[in-house]
């Protein structure tokens, strides 16, 4: 099978980073639903108290490209290892479409919300699990329903308190429609009410987050998730100053007006040029933040981003292009780590061209993903499906044994549809964003449909904004797309494809698929939950293709870790700036 030669390019891959970095390890750990749980229990990797939390110790290991030694443990850095104070400047790729985290959805943006705001829980730099954040502690209720977070005393950049009230009141806008929140489906996944909240069923008594008292937050969930801690990282589960918000409307990410909580705070922003944040020196742990400066460079040029590193004009370069691969991985400073991620185009169902599900499936069949990994992209995994191989939990293997059986099974399926070779049907447009991976990616699949399938295709780039909006509302034929998984569990990948998710712009809809992830949501985590996700990977997949996978993903970037600390490759490709450092 077609999983054979897939596993041989991991092995090689794997080969390459243990050659350059050393080995990454991480796991999803089990959480025990049958009895009360505390927060050392459930930080799975790491255990934090305020008594020893300047050494945190974790289970996972990883390592840099240029040290042999395996990292098993991180700990804050003393005052003899540090140089106060220092700029560290960031290769950010585009520029962000927004500063408000209720309106960020994409990987530039992600960078600055680490480093102004900061939630209930943080991720740890080297295993990127939760630890505490504005956080210090919480209990979890025996059926693993019921999550209580203790808030440790903290303010506002502006010296304002931050209470369990702001949080509630946080959510409830992220989750009002009258604030068009991209992501606002993802907290309906978790919080007990939060749909019927949106969709204007129930008022706030209905919605699953209560403050108790001022430092006090009860969360309740909609069933048992195993993977809701690591989620409460995440940036749709922010804090934001509400009286800040009140006074300065949607203006108030504006850099005269802004007040946020995390480590560092907004000092000027030039659109279509930079971001720069100072260190916040109301933040609740200032003392282990040991960066004056962070600058974020608004450039999605590849050649122009590689060659400021070179030039020492940026201190991490985010992403590098393919044809900068090879040169790079000569150097001292090269990067590189599996990621949990994939890249995959989505079909719009509702096209009239695309709706017979032969015609979607001929297409898939026809790409040559193997081709598109080796010759284009040049790093990841070929993959069939969306969900990389995790605990418990095995990517789905390939339908066919090599490209010819595929190119057959491509031809057969879109001759049963009624367009043998090609004959009579309509063009069709592919959308992307303008990148040249993107494009070189583009360009390798209109010539596969063409010489497989007889399809005529045409490409359409578009800048990030006005692609993210197209993408999202359903303007589109087909259109490129990826995931990063927002935690370590196989429904990361999933749960955006129910009906009507606002993320869900190829407006797939299947009530079998809908059914089974809301039952995996009330299941506690096992071998019966894994199966039922994988029948609704099936289903997206196999029998709907409504998305075309295309590979696994692999990260490779610059940094000196020798000159920076703090900064690990992990599965998440998380690296919270709070805890970088220029070493003396």
């Amino acid at each position: 099978m077609k999983k054979n030669t897939r596993n041989v390019l991991f092995i090689m891959f794997l080969a390459a980073v243990l050659t350059l970095t050393g080995c990454s390890k991480s796991s999803v750990e089990e959480q025990n639903s049958d009895e009360s749980k505390t927060v050392a229990e459930q930080v799975s990797a790491t255990k934090v108290t305020e008594e020893n939390s300047e050494n945190v110790v974790a289970d996972d290991t990883s390592s840099q490209s240029n040290s042999t030694d395996e990292i098993t443990s991180w700990s804050y850095p003393t005052a003899d290892e540090v140089q106060e104070g220092a700029t560290f400047v960031i290769s950010n790729g585009t520029e962000p479409s927004s500063l408000d985290p209720q309106q960020i959805e994409g990987e530039p943006e992600l960078k600055i919300y680490y480093a102004l705001f900061e939630g209930l829980v943080q991720n740890d730099p080297l295993t990127a699990k939760p630890i505490p954040g504005l956080a210090e502690s919480w209990d979890i209720s025996d059926d693993g329903t019921v999550i209580t977070f203790h808030l440790r005393e903290s303010n506002w950049s502006d010296g304002t308190p931050i209470t369990a009230h702001d949080f509630v009141w946080s959510w409830q806008r992220e989750l009002d429609p009258n604030t068009a929140a991209p992501y606002a489906w993802f907290p309906e996944m978790f919080l007990k009410g939060a749909a019927e909240y949106a969709a204007g069923e129930v008022d706030e008594d209905g919605l699953g987050v209560k403050a108790l008292d001022d430092y006090t937050l009860q969360v309740t969930l909609v069933g048992p998730l195993p993977y809701a801690l690591e989620a409460f990282a995440h940036f749709t589960f922010a804090v934001l100053p509400q009286h800040c918000i009140e006074e300065f409307g949607d203006a108030w990410t504006q850099t005269d007006n802004i007040v946020s909580n995390g480590p560092f705070v907004l000092e000027n922003h030039v659109s279509q040029s930079y971001i720069s944040c100072v260190k916040n020196d109301n933040y609740w742990d200032a003392d282990n933040v040991h960066l004056g400066k962070i600058t974020y460079l608004a450039s999605d040029d590849a050649n122009t981003n590689y060659n400021m590193y070179i030039d020492g004009e940026n201190d991490w370069l985010t992403s590098i292009s393919t044809d900068q691969v090879a040169s790079s991985k000569m150097r001292n400073d090269f990067q590189s780590s599996a990621k949990l991620a994939d890249s995959f185009y989505v079909i719009n169902c509702d096209a009239p061209e695309l709706k017979n599900i032969e015609v979607r499936q001929a297409i898939s069949y026809a790409i040559d993903r193997e081709s598109m990994v080796e010759n284009v992209v040049k790093a990841g995994i070929p993959s069939w499906g969306l969900i990389p191989d995790m605990d418990g939990y095995d990517s789905l293997e390939f339908p066919f044994d090599d490209y010819d059986e595929a190119c057959q099974i491509a031809q057969d399926k879109l001759a049963s549809a009624g367009y043998p070779n090609g004959i009579g049907f309509p063009e069709i447009t592919l959308l992307y964003n303008s990148n040249e991976s993107n494009k070189k990616i583009a360009e390798l699949i209109q010539a596969n449909l063409k010489d497989v399938l007889g399809i005529k295709v045409i490409l359409e780039n578009q800048e990030w904004g006005t692609f993210i909006s197209n993408r999202d509302s359903g303007q589109f034929q087909i259109a490129r797309d990826g995931w990063i998984g927002d935690y370590q569990d196989p429904n990361t990948f999933l749960d955006m494809f129910v009906t009507g998710g606002s993320m869900n712009g190829g407006n797939f809809s299947n009530a079998e698929f809908d059914s089974l992830i809301k039952q995996a949501s009330t299941m506690t985590d096992g071998p019966e939950r894994k199966e039922i996700l994988r029948r609704c990977e099936d289903i997206l997949v196999n029998q709907e293709q409504a998305v075309i996978p295309f590979y696994f993903m692999t990260k490779s970037q610059l940094i000196d870790t020798q000159k920076w600390g703090g900064w690990y490759t992990n599965i998440m490709d998380e690296h919270p700036v709070k805890y970088i450092y220029l070493k003396k």
